[in-house]
């Protein structure tokens, strides 16, 4: 029996989906697992894998279209199963027509003649949401990048290599003052005001910060921690290993707060109405900057998990992210979040909690201070942390024994690389 796949929701605010890109076509294998096509969310675009097995024998949406979640788009079924694929598509579209249906023809494969660059369609670059967004947000003109997709369409990584590409500069003969930038002190002509639409993703956090800050009660501890046994340890340990593999102090923070979790687990939760709902899981989100906003990738189980374990699956999500290739699960499911702005020399700050989570932990730099310990001035490394959590859920108290007990662990943290 033929199943059908439908618009996945990627997070507990979507509501609908971009199609960007079919990885599998009609008539082509795809196991349970394997990426079917990629979806642009207002957060990023996520390679969605299939949850059936067999071959895909009809595709219900074209590349470029906004569906709703729960909306059908694919068909998979056995490869000679006699299937109505005529009502299915037309069920799914309200009477449209099919998009493409399994008896049609495979395109031609696209020739190196075949590749053009330039307007489509009345005018307008033919390119995908996601190279159309981020070109938008480095200036580009699309008219001017040549298209390497199919029919010359314009995709990501031709938007990526246009921005790669070296600025022209005056010929020969022309001075150096033609072409060098005014030194940072030289005044210059007033330039012309600049207005940059937001990105999905950039209205997509606005949105719910905006909600954050306005329906859940913040409040704020801050903690400083000692940092030499940590950076001590990490260096030791860093020793052995390659450097794709180097634990960062991120890496012993998350396991850290993981295992105090375990302790309060009214910071690992959720308010659902009157209840509040403690997860049995301790899935730790980490902040990433990628460009044009932030997203949190998911790290699963850290309570659990060994820190080399830890460190090689949050790196790996973590260049998925900015390199846009994320997977739903890499993003969905997180019980508490770490935002670390500690590489940007920032001592300390505040950040917002990420709905429905009840915490969030702000990690500033660790730097070296003048310390003072029983009587004498000397010199240590310290770090500050600030947890911003709810005050439906919980209270200044037990926030305040959460950091002392997360103390434990990154003062001692020999424990974590059991």
């Amino acid at each position: 029996m033929a199943d059908i796949v439908i618009m996945p929701k990627l997070g507990f605010d979507m509501a609908e989906g971009t199609l960007v890109r079919w990885v599998r076509q009609v008539g082509e294998n795809v196991a349970k697992g394997e990426v079917l096509a990629e979806i642009e969310t207002d957060k990023a675009t996520v390679e969605v894998e299939s949850v059936f097995s067999g071959v895909v024998r009809q595709q219900l949406v074209q590349a470029g279209t906004s569906v709703p979640i729960g909306s059908p788009i694919a068909v998979i079924g056995t490869a000679d199963e006699v299937i109505d694929l005529a009502r299915i598509a037309a069920s799914s579209s309200g009477g449209a027509p099919v998009v493409r249906a399994a008896s049609a023809a495979a395109p031609a494969p696209q020739t190196p003649a075949a590749v053009v660059a330039g307007p489509a369609f009345g005018g307008r670059s033919s390119a995908s949401p996601l190279a159309r967004r981020l070109a938008g947000e480095a200036g580009l003109d699309l008219a001017k990048v040549r298209g390497t997709g199919a029919g010359g369409r314009i995709t990501r990584k031709d938007v990526e290599a246009a921005r790669r590409a070296p600025v022209a500069r005056p010929a020969a003969g022309a001075g150096p003052s033609a072409w060098l930038p005014p030194l940072p002190f030289t005044p210059g002509p007033a330039g012309e005001e600049v207005r940059v639409p937001r990105t999905r993703l950039r209205q997509a956090i606005g949105r719910r910060m905006t909600e954050a800050k306005q329906q859940v009660p913040h409040f704020y501890v801050t903690h400083e921690y000692r940092m030499e046994a940590l950076m001590a340890v990490r260096a030791q340990a860093n020793a052995y290993l390659a450097e794709a593999e180097k634990l960062s102090v991120n890496d012993f923070l998350v396991k850290a707060v993981a295992l105090c979790l375990r302790q309060f687990p009214n910071l690992n939760a959720s308010l659902a109405g009157e209840a509040v709902v403690q997860h049995a899981e301790v899935n730790v989100g980490v902040a990433v900057a990628v460009e044009g906003g932030l997203l949190t990738v998911v790290t699963r189980e850290a309570d659990r998990k060994a820190l080399r374990l830890l460190a090689r699956e949050t790196g790996e999500m973590v260049a998925r992210a900015r390199e846009g290739k994320v997977r739903s699960a890499d993003v969905e499911g997180s019980t508490f979040t770490v935002s670390n702005l500690g590489m940007f020399e920032v001592e300390d700050f505040i950040a917002i909690i990420n709905p429905p989570e009840a915490a969030i932990l702000a990690v500033g730099s660790v730097r070296e201070a003048a310390v003072a310990e029983g009587g004498v001035v000397k010199s240590g490394w310290r770090m500050k942390a600030t947890l911003s959590a709810d005050h439906r859920v919980t209270d200044g108290a037990e926030a305040a024994r959460f950091l002392q007990a997360l103390a434990q662990y990154i003062e001692n943290p020999a424990g974590l690389l059991l």
